[in-house]
């Protein structure tokens, strides 16, 4: 009898284990922007995979591969180093692109994975354009340090968007 409920108890410890661990959680940013922009001319930026450093003013540098299909990849040098991203879905009827981290580097973008999508819908004369990512941060240990917890790949990633979403902008609409 003694042996089943030190048995009863040993399950009970070890099923309650795994709640009292916690890790990171998947955090998430979305941003949008009007532009003045036919749909089709914006879209022609979005889904020309290669062409990102040509709008975005944080990519310094890009060498695509693949061309514009999924499966092609792009290294996008950044200010402190180099990420490589993969294109997942290419979607022209509903003007949407998804891609994916393949190699991360946290000093250049401190998360660790990541997913994102463009779409680009029309609004009254121009576009709205769409862009969220799904991501964890850099450090996936439960006490990560500040420059790669939660709130730092936040940071990091409404950045990238926003600035992104900017370069667009500016490129869709030559200003």
């Amino acid at each position: 009898m003694l042996q089943r409920l030190m048995l009863a108890f040993g399950l009970l410890v070890a099923g309650l284990a795994p709640l009292a661990a916690h890790g990171p959680t998947p955090q998430r940013a979305d941003e949008s922007a009007t532009i003045a922009a036919a749909p089709d001319a914006v879209w022609k930026l979005v889904s020309s995979f290669g062409s990102i450093g040509d709008w975005h003013p944080l990519v310094k540098k890009v060498k695509a591969t693949g061309g514009d299909a999924a499966g092609a990849e792009r290294v996008l040098t950044l200010e402190k180093g180099e990420i490589t991203e993969g294109l997942d879905e290419v979607d022209p009827g509903a003007r949407r692109i998804s891609y994916r981290l393949l190699k991360e580097n946290a000093e250049a973008i401190p998360v660790s994975f990541y997913t994102g999508t463009i779409e680009v819908k029309p609004a009254g004369s121009g576009s709205e354009v769409s862009w969220s990512a799904r991501f964890y941060r850099a450090d996936t240990t439960n006490e990560p340090p500040e420059d790669r917890n939660d709130e730092a790949a936040i940071a990091a990633m409404t950045d990238f968007i926003r600035q992104g979403l900017e370069g667009l902008k500016a490129k869709a609409t030559g200003k």
